[in-house]
């Protein structure tokens, strides 16, 4: 089957819907499992670090195989990827759900990040092969852009949903549905797709560059966050070091390798590399501090999952307002000074976090969560279609690829630096100030994370609870102000950065570039 011509007609649309299908899910899959969180440390008892860890390795994963599969899919057939990736995807969400222990769940986590990592690309290059008009590709292309944000709204309510009437491993279970349908219907509805590159006698695989771009993550984000939590330690010591070596060898193994995964050519062009630098840095803040304020409505307010993500729905509010303003200015006003007004809104987000206690009013972190969200989605509007029109035409799939990398590897950077931030201070601050009676083992888990403290405190007679909870929510503030300044610093940075990169682009956009052959 080949690739559409002309205009889309009734099939080629109802095909975008079964694209978008996966596509929610995906985004949904990080998002649902933020109010899973306490009920995952009860039951499970994770440490401080398999917390982090059962958060980190799905984005991870998925960020460190995005190029290899975006590779791979131009050999073997982008629907083929998506249907294996869509059967990989429902079978670790069954083992997900059901699992007995945090080293089972991290394990999970990471078969589901894999198959992720075949489905997202796949989806961004069988829409641009479904839409020839560049008219209609343009709105097929938005509303992709729309369902990532709405998967990453709708997530924590449907985890939410999910947690007030089922057990955590529920929260799994919504994808199983969706990719099944997704293997019924993609034969039928979905074209094949191969790089016209690709039609050519194929080189080898280059399986060395595949294995370096994995390696270059995983160690280095294991060390920084080991480190922030733990403190100073040989293994994560070596660790860093050692995935910045790792990652110098990939980037070197892309300059010789006679089958390249990735063109390092593309980050010479000036458009490309802010597009990619813009979303990296957006996520890193929006994800990063999402965490945070599930947390704290959970843990901190006392609400239950199902009240506390539907509270997690009024920011969305200032989200739909900001995209409708950038869209609406996007023709008048040049991408640089919207960016970097973007980012300026968000850091005004981060720095009202900075004032947030225990004892604030909910609209108060409902508003800053709103003004924060709502400054770096802002942003992000514009890059996708940026990212393409930038790239050559025969090199447009390289570049979708590593602008979904680059989301990923912001979100889950912003989820584990940030995270780990929290996490060290919370741990300094309890050290020493645990009530008196609070001992031993109850102490060490007390002392891991906020949950677990709720969990102890639950068992402990009358005042020595409440004297735990004051003291531990009081360190979970603090450690959400030292990681709100973290992200204002990244975001007025960020601002900096985009304006300076973008600031050569006209207020008219580029059409999207003509794609590339298909077979």
């Amino acid at each position: 089957m080949t690739a559409t011509t002309g205009r889309a007609g009734r099939r080629e649309w109802i095909g975008l819907a079964v694209l978008l299908l996966p596509t929610l899910v995906l985004t949904m899959d990080m998002g649902v499992l933020f109010f899973a969180v306490p009920y995952i440390s009860t039951t499970l008892a994770p440490s401080g670090t398999q917390q982090l860890w059962i958060m980190d390795m799905y984005s991870f994963l998925l960020a460190g195989l995005l190029i290899t599969m975006g590779a791979l899919g131009d050999r073997i057939g982008r629907r083929k990827l998506l249907m294996i990736g869509a059967a990989g995807f429902a079978g670790a969400s069954l083992l997900a759900a059901w699992s007995q222990d945090a080293g089972q769940l991290i394990a999970a986590r990471a078969l589901l990040g894999a198959a992720g990592a075949t489905v997202m690309p796949s989806t961004l290059a069988l829409i641009r092969t479904l839409f020839d008009d560049p008219r209609q590709r343009q709105i097929a292309l938005g509303a992709w852009g729309g369902v990532l944000t709405a998967g990453a709204t709708l997530g924590p309510v449907a985890g939410g949903l999910l947690l007030e009437h089922y057990w955590w491993g529920s929260a799994f279970l919504l994808a199983v549905p969706v990719m099944a349908l997704v293997l019924l219907t993609a034969p039928v509805l979905l074209p094949e797709y191969r790089s016209a590159a690709r039609t050519a006698p194929r080189g080898r695989f280059d399986l060395l560059g595949a294995a370096l771009s994995l390696a270059a993550i995983l160690p280095l984000v294991y060390g920084v966050k080991t480190i922030a939590i733990e403190g100073w330690s040989v293994l994560p010591g070596l660790a860093v070091p050692a995935g910045l070596l790792l990652a110098a060898a990939f980037v070197r193994r892309q300059r010789t390798a006679a089958n390249p995964l990735l063109d390092l050519s593309l980050f010479r062009i000036r458009t490309f590399t802010g597009a990619i630098s813009v979303n990296t840095i957006a996520m890193f803040a929006m994800m990063g501090f999402t965490l945070f304020t599930s947390q704290y409505l959970q843990l901190v307010k006392g609400m239950s999952p199902l009240t506390a993500s539907l509270w997690s729905l009024v920011p969305s509010v200032g989200v739909g307002a900001a995209v409708g303003i950038s869209s609406a200015l996007a023709g008048k006003v040049r991408p640089a000074v919207l960016m970097g007004g973007g980012f300026l809104v968000g850091s005004a987000g981060f720095a009202m976090m900075t004032r947030v206690g225990a004892h604030s009013p909910l609209a108060f972190i409902l508003t800053a969560a709103g003004v924060l969200a709502a400054g770096t989605v802002g942003t992000m509007t514009m890059t996708a279609e940026m990212v393409v029109s930038a790239a050559p035409a025969e090199q447009t799939g390289a570049a979708s690829a590593t602008s979904e990398t680059a989301v990923e590897l912001g979100s889950s950077l912003g989820i584990a630096l940030l995270g780990a931030a929290g996490a060290a201070v919370y741990r300094h601050r309890l050290d020493g100030a645990l009530p008196a009676g609070v001992e031993g083992e109850a102490a060490r888990t007390a002392q891991d994370t906020l949950g677990g403290a709720v969990t102890v405190a639950a068992h402990l007679p009358g005042r020595l609870g409440t004297d735990l909870l004051e003291t531990a929510r009081a360190a979970f503030t603090d450690g959400l102000h030292v990681a709100a300044a973290v992200g204002l610093v990244f975001a007025l940075g960020a601002a900096l950065l985009a304006y300076r990169l973008m600031r050569h682009l006209p207020a008219a956009a580029p059409a999207p570039a003509p794609e590339a052959a298909t077979v």
